[in-house]
C-alpha cells in the first residue's frame, strides 16, 4: 500500500528530530571527553608526570658517616671502616623469600638468616633496603654482581661499620653501637627516616649513646633509575648528607691503657683527675670487654659469659657503682668538725679499741686500741674511735653538708651511662625514705664511711681533688666537639677555712709518708712527686660478737664475695698538686695492701707521662717494680696490634 505524502513528511520530521537528539548527545559527550582530556593533559600534567616518574625513579637514603672519637692527644679510639654488605629492597624483589633462596646458592645463608630478612623486609617500608649479610668478602660481592639478572632487588653495597681499635681500653667510657631496636625508636616522637633502615647502628651506652645525635650526622639521598623489574639502571642524582661530629675526650690513651693493664684480673676501678680544669685523664673499670663484638650483634653465648661473670665486666664501675667509702670518708668528718669548731687539731681522744654508744659497742679496726690520738695521728693511723667521738660532737647534719660540698651525693654530668648519685644520709633522708628516726648509731657508722653512706669512685676522686685545691672542681670528659673546645666550668672556692684544709692535707701526707701511716708501704720517695693519700677498707658483711671473741676471720680466708672492699685516694705532688687519684678494688681486702700499690703506680705514671724511674719507688720495692714494669710492657705491646690514627 502506497504511503501518502503527509505520512512520509511526518516520518521524515521524526527521524530528523531523533537524529538531532542523538547528534546532540554525541556532541555533548565528546565535549565532556575533550574537557576531561584537557583537564588531565594540561591541568593535571605535573601530577601524572610525577606518578610516572615515581614508577621509574626511586629515592634512597645514604647513611651518614658517624663521627669519630679521639683521646686528648688525637689518637683514634672509635672510628669507621669499609664493610661490604648485601641488601634487598622488597618492592624491587617481589617474592623476597624466593630471591633469598636463590641468593643462598651463591653466598652462605642459613634458614634463620632467610627468616630474619623476610621478617625485617615485611616490617619495613617497601623501598627501604634490608641488610641480608654484613661484612661479607669481596668474592661474595663479585658472585652476587655476576648473578644480578637472576636476583632482582639484591644489591651488593660498600658501607661503613664502627670499629674500636683500642678494644677493651675504652669500652666502659666510649661504649658501643648496635642496630636500632623498637625500644630505641620508642624514645623518639618522630624518628628520623634513617633510623628505620634495618640494622642501622646507633649508640647504645657510654659516649656513643650520650652524644648519639651529634655523632650520627644527617642522612643524604640518591635518586636512581630502575627498569620494570626494579633493577637499578643508573644513578640520576646524589645529595650527600652531613657527617657526624668528631669528639675529643679528655682521657689520655697511654695512661688509660696502663691503668687497665695494671688492674689485671682484679674487679676494680680507677679514676685519675687533672687538678687544673677537672679533666678526667683516666677512668677505667676492670675487667673489661671488646666493644667490637657488640657492633654487629654479639653471639648469645658470648653475651651470657659476660653477663654471668661474677666480676661484672659489663659494668662501668667508676660511675655506675657506689660503695661504702670506708676510712676515705674520715677526711669529711674531720673537716666538718674543724669547720664547726667543735675540736682543735691538738685535742686528743682515748682509743681503747672500742666505744660504747647507746648500749652498743662500736669497735676500732685495731683490737687493742690506739691510745691517745689527735686529728693528724687519727687520720695517719686511721683510728675509728677518734672519728666516732668527732661525729657525735659535730652531728650528722654537719657531716652530711660537708660531704655534699666535697662532691658526694650528686650525679656529675659526664658523658657516660647510668652515673650514680651515691648516698649522703641524714635525718631528713631516713625519715623520708625509711620512715624512721635517725639513731645515734647511724651517726657513728657514717663517721667512718659505713652504714648508709655510698660513693662512686668518681665521687671519691672529686672529693680528693677538692680537698687538694679548695675549689669546687667538677669532672670533665669531653674536651672538644668538631674542633670547638667544650666549655670549662669555672671552679670557685669552696669557702672552707684554708688552715683547716692544710690540716687535712698534712694528715693525708703523714698517712702515706710517716712510718706509722697506713699507706707508708706505698709511698713515693721522689721528693718532687711525693703524694698525700688515705687508705680505706669497707666491710661487706657483719662481724658477729662471737667471731670477734674467737678472732675475726682474715679476708684471704673468706670466699671472694665476702671479702672487704679496698680503697685508696691520693693527690700529688703534695706541694703543688696536679692529679687526684681514686682506686677501688672490689673484695680486695685491705686498702693498704690491695688499693694503695695500684694508686701509687698510677699516680707516678700520670705525673711522669711514661714509665716512671725506679728511683721514685722505695728501694726495697725496686726489684719487684722492675719485674712488674717489664711484664706490663710486654702485655701492652702484645695487645697493641691495631695501628693508631690521629686527628
Amino acid at each position: 500500500m502506497r504511503r501518502s505524502a503527509r505520512d512520509t513528511e511526518t516520518s521524515v520530521r521524526r527521524v530528523s528530530r531523533r537524529g538531532l537528539i542523538v547528534a546532540g548527545l554525541q556532541a555533548g559527550f565528546m565535549g565532556l571527553l575533550t574537557l576531561r582530556l584537557r583537564h588531565m593533559q594540561v591541568e593535571q600534567a605535573d601530577a601524572f608526570r610525577l606518578l610516572a616518574e615515581e614508577n621509574r625513579i626511586n629515592v634512597r637514603l645514604i647513611p651518614p658517616r658517624r663521627g669519630r672519637i679521639f683521646d686528648r692527644e688525637g689518637r683514634l679510639i672509635a672510628g669507621n671502616e669499609p664493610a661490604y654488605r648485601i641488601t634487598v629492597v622488597r618492592e624491587d624483589a617481589g617474592d623476597v623469600e624466593a630471591v633469598l633462596r636463590r641468593l643462598a646458592r651463591i653466598v652462605p645463608l642459613t634458614e634463620e638468616d632467610i627468616d630474619r630478612v623476610s621478617a625485617e623486609a615485611a616490617r619495613s617500608a617497601p623501598f627501604l633496603p634490608v641488610t641480608v649479610a654484613d661484612r661479607v668478602s669481596w668474592e661474595d660481592v663479585s658472585r652476587v654482581a655476576v648473578n644480578a639478572p637472576a636476583l632482582p632487588g639484591i644489591t651488593p653495597e660498600v658501607g661503613q661499620s664502627r670499629v674500636y681499635p683500642r678494644r677493651e681500653d675504652f669500652a666502659h667510657v666510649v661504649g658501643y653501637v648496635g642496630p636500632v631496636s623498637e625500644r630505641d625508636l620508642a624514645r623518639y616522637a618522630d624518628p628520623e627516616p634513617v633510623l628505620r633502615i634495618p640494622r642501622f647502628q646507633i649508640g647504645k651506652v657510654g659516649v656513643e649513646a650520650r652524644y648519639e645525635e651529634r655523632l650520627r650526622g644527617r642522612a643524604g639521598t640518591r635518586r636512581v633509575e630502575v627498569n620494570a623489574t626494579g633493577r637499578v639502571m643508573r644513578e640520576l642524582d646524589r645529595q650527600e648528607g652531613a657527617p657526624g661530629a668528631d669528639l675529643q675526650l679528655t682521657v689520655d690513651h697511654q695512661l688509660q691503657d696502663y691503668v687497665r693493664a695494671r688492674l689485671g684480673r682484679e674487679s676494680a676501678s680507677v679514676v685519675v683527675m687533672d687538678l687544673e680544669e677537672g679533666d678526667l685523664l683516666a677512668i677505667a673499670s676492670a675487667p673489661s670487654y671488646d666493644p667490637n663484638k657488640f657492633v654487629q650483634g654479639i653471639p648469645v653465648e658470648d653475651y651470657a659469659a659476660l653477663r654471668d661473670n661474677e666480676r661484672r665486666p659489663l659494668a662501668s664501675k667508676t660511675v655506675q657503682d657506689a660503695y661504702p667509702p670506708g676510712s676515705t670518708f674520715k677526711m669529711v668528718t674531720a673537716l666538718a668538725a674543724l669547720e664547726a669548731d667543735v675540736v682543735s687539731p691538738e685535742e686528743t681522744v682515748w682509743c681503747p679499741g672500742h666505744m660504747e654508744v647507746g648500749g652498743r659497742r662500736f669497735h676500732c679496726w685495731k683490737r687493742g686500741g690506739h691510745g691517745h690520738m689527735n686529728l693528724e695521728e687519727a687520720l695517719r693511723e686511721s683510728c675509728d674511735v677518734y672519728f666516732y667521738d668527732l661525729a657525735l660532737k659535730v652531728g650528722i647534719d654537719a657531716v652530711a653538708a660537708t660531704a655534699r660540698r666535697l662532691g658526694f651525693g650528686q650525679a656529675f654530668d659526664v658523658a657516660m651511662s647510668a652515673v650514680a648519685e651515691g648516698l649522703v644520709p641524714d635525718r631528713d633522708w631516713k625519715a623520708r625514705t625509711r620512715g624512721a628516726e635517725w639513731r645515734i648509731g647511724d651517726t657513728v657508722n657514717a663517721s667512718i664511711g659505713q652504714g648508709y653512706v655510698l660513693a662512686s669512685p668518681l665521687q671519691l676522686a672529686v672529693m680528693t681533688a677538692r680537698l687538694a685545691t679548695g675549689r669546687d672542681l667538677a669532672p670533665r670528659l669531653v674536651k672538644s666537639v668538631d674542633g670547638v673546645a667544650a666549655p670549662v666550668r669555672p671552679a670557685a672556692s669552696l669557702g672552707f677555712n684554708e688552715n683547716h684544709l692544710r690540716r687535712i692535707r698534712k694528715a693525708m701526707y703523714t698517712a702515706t709518708n710517716n712510718r706509722r701511716g697506713t699507706g707508708y708501704a706505698s709511698r713515693i720517695v721522689a721528693e718532687a712527686m711525693t703524694m698525700a693519700g688515705k687508705t680505706g677498707t669497707s666491710q661487706v658483711r657483719n662481724i658477729t660478737a662471737a667471731e670477734r671473741r674467737a678472732g675475726v676471720i682474715r679476708n684471704e680466708d673468706l670466699p671472694w664475695q665476702r671479702r672487704d672492699h679496698a680503697l685508696f685516694v691520693d693527690f700529688a705532688p703534695y706541694d703543688a698538686p696536679r692529679v687526684a687519684v681514686a682506686v677501688v678494688v672490689e673484695h680486695g681486702g685491705g686498702g693498704a695492701s690491695a688499693a694503695a700499690p695500684i694508686a701509687r703506680d698510677v699516680t707516678l705514671q700520670a705525673l711522669y707521662g711514661e714509665t716512671p724511674p725506679l728511683e721514685a719507688y722505695p728501694s726495697a720495692a725496686r726489684s719487684r717494680i722492675r719485674a712488674q714494669q717489664e711484664r706490663l710492657r710486654r702485655e701492652r705491646r702484645a695487645e697493641d696490634e691495631p695501628a693508631e690514627g690521629r686527628a
